[in-house]
C-alpha cells in the first residue's frame, strides 16, 4: 500500500486531548461562526447568573466543569434497563437483551412529530420526538452477555443521506438466516448489534426548521461512538473493536466516520448537541475513531459527484447512445470540470501508474474484469453470459411482485474453461449500466435550483443553514441556479460561488467538506485501520470513480492495513448481499488485531 496520498498540502491542526498519537488533523476550510455560535450558545444555556454562581462559592470555570462532567454522568449506561427476547439465528433459538432507544447525546434536537417519508409521498408520525433521531437500540446475544471484548457492530441505515429515525433490526420472535441476514450473522458471531439513528437531510424540527444540514449525520455517528467509549467499561462489547456498517448514504456515512476519526473539526458541533467526551472549553476527551468500515455503494464526494458522473457517461456518450441526456450543455460543462479534480487528487493505481482521467476508464475496465474473474472462480455455479447470451435482471419494489428482463451481452467475453475475460467493451459496458437504470438527472447530486427545478429529490436539501429549504454546494449550482427567492446561487445573493463561499459568514463549503471521507484519507486524523467496500458493477446510482477514487486513497494511507475493495458482480445499487464474505473479513480483521485491552487497562 506504498501509493501517494491523495491528501496534499493541507492546513493541519492538533488533535483534542484524548485521542491516539498526538498527530496533526487535515482540513482544508476553516470553521466559521455557525459552529462556533452553536457550540456557544450550549456553553451560554448551561449557565447560571453571576449572582448565583458567587452564592454558591465558584467560579464560572468551575461551574462549566461540573456541567461538563454532569453531561457524561447524564449518558452513562444502565446495564440493568434491557428487555430479553427470543430470537432464531439458523433455526437455533437466542436469547437477546434489547437495550432500547438509547438516547446517545444530553442535549437532543427535538424532532417534529409529522416527518417526510410517509405512503406515497406523504408523512409518517413518529413517537420519539425528543431523541427519535439521536438514539441507538442495542442488542446483545446470550453468548456476548459478560464479554467486554467482542465486536461492536453499529448499522447505520441511511439512504440517500436521508435522516434516519430509529429502527430495530432485530425483533421478538425473529428468525434471521446468517447466510443471508448480517442482523443474523453478527448475533451469530456474537457481537453486540446496534441500529444506530442520526439527523440528516429532510428532517423536519419541532420549530419547523430543517436541523439535519451537513454536517449532522457525522456527528452524531460520532457521538454514538463517544457514548461507546465513554460507557466501555459497562457495556458489553469492546468500544476498541467497532465496526460500522452503511448502504448507499449509509455507505458514504460510514465512510466519512470511519476517514475523520478524532479530528478537532467536528467538536464544536459535538459540543452543541451534549456528546459525550466534549470538556467545560469544547474540547475533546474521548476518541470516536472506529476500528473497521463496511461500506457498501457509498455516496459520498458530493462536492465533485456531478463532475464525475457527467464525466463517465458522458466520455463514450452514454446519455446520447441511451437518450438520457435532457440537458446536453450542462453534462458536458460539468463534464469539464473532472480531469482537474482527478489530477489534484495524485492517486496510483496498483500497479504503480497515476490516476487521472485518462487512466480512469482502463481503471474501470481491470476492476469490471477482477470482479467477474472473482465472481466464476468462487463457485462452479456461478456462470457469465456468452457474448450474445443475455442477462436476466430481476428487479422489483416491495410490495411489488419482481419483475425480470432481458438484456443481451454484447460487452464482456470470457472464456469459460480457464474462468479469464478476454475483454470487455467499456462503450458497450457503460450503455448497459444506463439502460437497466435509467441515468440520473444533470446534475446529478447538485439538481435544485438549476433549470427551474424545485424539487428536493437530490442531494442539495443536506446544505445550507437550518432555516434555509436547501442550498446550492457546488459551483456550477450555485453559478447556474435560476430558481427566484430559494436563498442560493447567484440570481438570489449577487455572487458567485467564489465570492460567497469567500466570505467568513458562510459555511456551505465548510459543510462539503466535513462530509468528505477524500478530504481526510491520508492526513492526520485518526483514519480506521481495516476497510471493506463494495460497489455493484450494475450500480448506476454514483460514478464507479467514486469507489475507485476512494480505494486508491485509502491504499496510500499508512494508517491502513487491510483494504478489500472490489466491485461486486452483476449487483445494483444495493447492500448486504455478501454476507458470509464481509463477516468472514470481520473475524478475519478482528483476530488479527487480537484481544483488546478491557477498559481497566487503559491508560
Amino acid at each position: 500500500m506504498q501509493r501517494q496520498s491523495a491528501s496534499l498540502g493541507r492546513e493541519a491542526l492538533t488533535h483534542p486531548a484524548g485521542t491516539r498519537e498526538g498527530r496533526p488533523v487535515a482540513r482544508t476550510h476553516l470553521l466559521r461562526g455557525a459552529a462556533l455560535a452553536g457550540s456557544l450558545a450550549l456553553t451560554t444555556a448551561v449557565l447560571p447568573t453571576s449572582v448565583a454562581l458567587a452564592a454558591a462559592g465558584e467560579s464560572a470555570a468551575q461551574h462549566r466543569g461540573r456541567a461538563a462532567d454532569r453531561q457524561d454522568t447524564a449518558l452513562a449506561f444502565d446495564s440493568a434497563a434491557y428487555t430479553t427476547i427470543s430470537v432464531t439465528v439458523d433455526g437455533q433459538p437466542v436469547n437477546v437483551r434489547w437495550y432500547k432507544e438509547i438516547c446517545y447525546v444530553a442535549a437532543p434536537v427535538a424532532a417534529a412529530a409529522q416527518q417526510a417519508g410517509g405512503p406515497g409521498g406523504g408523512t409518517t408520525t413518529i413517537p420519539n420526538t425528543a431523541c427519535g433521531y439521536q438514539s441507538m437500540n442495542v442488542f446483545v446475544p446470550e453468548s456476548a452477555f459478560g464479554d467486554q471484548r467482542t465486536p461492536v457492530y453499529l448499522a447505520l441505515n441511511n439512504s440517500g443521506w436521508k435522516a434516519s429515525y430509529i429502527k430495530a433490526s432485530v425483533t421478538d420472535g425473529g428468525s434471521y438466516d446468517s447466510a443471508t441476514s448480517n442482523v443474523g450473522a453478527a448475533l451469530k458471531a456474537g457481537y453486540v448489534f446496534a441500529d444506530v439513528a442520526n439527523r440528516s437531510r429532510g428532517l423536519t424540527g419541532a420549530d419547523g426548521s430543517s436541523p439535519g444540514k451537513a454536517p449532522a449525520a457525522v456527528v452524531d455517528a460520532k457521538a454514538a461512538v463517544r457514548y461507546l467509549r465513554l460507557n466501555d467499561a459497562t457495556m458489553p462489547g469492546s468500544a476498541e473493536r467497532i465496526v460500522v456498517n452503511g448502504t448507499s448514504g449509509g455507505g458514504a456515512l460510514v465512510s466519512i466516520l470511519g476517514a475523520s476519526g478524532n479530528s478537532g473539526e467536528y467538536d464544536p458541533y459535538l459540543a452543541a448537541i451534549g456528546a459525550a467526551g466534549i470538556d467545560a472549553k469544547g474540547r475533546s476527551t474521548l476518541r470516536d475513531d472506529v476500528f473497521a468500515v463496511n461500506a457498501y455503494c457509498p455516496i459520498t464526494d458530493l462536492g465533485n459527484a456531478d463532475a464525475a458522473y457527467e464525466w463517465l457517461y458522458n466520455i463514450l456518450a452514454t446519455r446520447d447512445t441511451t437518450g438520457a441526456n435532457p440537458s446536453p450543455t450542462d453534462a458536458a460543462a460539468i463534464a469539464a470540470r473532472f480531469p482537474a479534480y482527478e489530477q489534484s487528487l495524485g492517486l496510483r493505481n496498483p500497479d504503480g501508474s497515476r490516476l487521472t482521467a485518462a487512466t480512469m476508464l482502463d481503471a474501470i475496465n481491470k476492476e469490471v474484469i477482477r470482479s467477474a474473474e472473482t465472481y466464476v472462480k468462487a463457485d462452479p455455479a456461478h456462470t457469465i453470459p456468452p457474448l450474445g447470451g443475455t442477462f436476466e435482471i430481476q428487479s422489483g419494489g416491495p410490495g411489488g411482485p419482481p419483475t425480470t428482463k432481458s438484456y443481451v451481452n454484447d460487452w464482456i467475453d470470457l472464456d469459460t474453461t480457464t474462468g479469464t475475460v478476454r475483454s470487455v467493451d467499456m462503450t458497450r459496458y457503460l450503455a448497459f449500466v444506463a439502460t437497466q437504470a435509467t441515468l440520473k438527472t444533470t446534475p446529478a447530486f447538485d439538481a435544485v435550483g438549476v433549470n427551474g427545478n424545485t424539487t428536493s429529490g437530490t442531494e442539495t436539501n443536506l446544505f445550507g443553514p437550518p432555516a434555509q429549504k436547501y442550498m446550492n454546494y457546488t459551483e456550477y449550482g450555485w453559478n447556474h441556479n435560476d430558481v427566484a427567492g430559494d436563498g442560493s446561487g447567484i440570481d438570489d445573493t449577487g455572487l458567485t460561488w467564489d465570492q460567497y463561499t469567500g466570505k467568513k459568514s458562510t459555511t456551505v463549503d465548510d459543510q462539503v467538506h466535513l462530509v468528505d471521507p477524500m478530504d481526510f484519507v491520508g492526513t492526520g486524523a485518526d483514519t480506521a485501520p481495516n476497510w471493506y467496500i463494495r460497489n455493484g458493477t450494475r450500480d448506476r446510482d454514483t460514478a464507479f470513480t467514486v469507489s475507485v477514487n476512494l480505494d486508491r486513497a485509502l491504499a496510500a494511507d499508512k494508517q491502513v492495513k487491510d483494504l478489500n475493495y472490489r466491485l461486486a458482480w452483476n449487483q445494483p445499487h444495493a447492500g448486504n448481499y455478501d454476507v458470509p464474505e464481509a463477516m468472514a473479513w470481520i473475524a478475519d480483521v478482528v483476530r488479527k488485531a487480537g484481544n483488546p485491552l478491557v477498559s481497566g487497562q487503559r491508560g
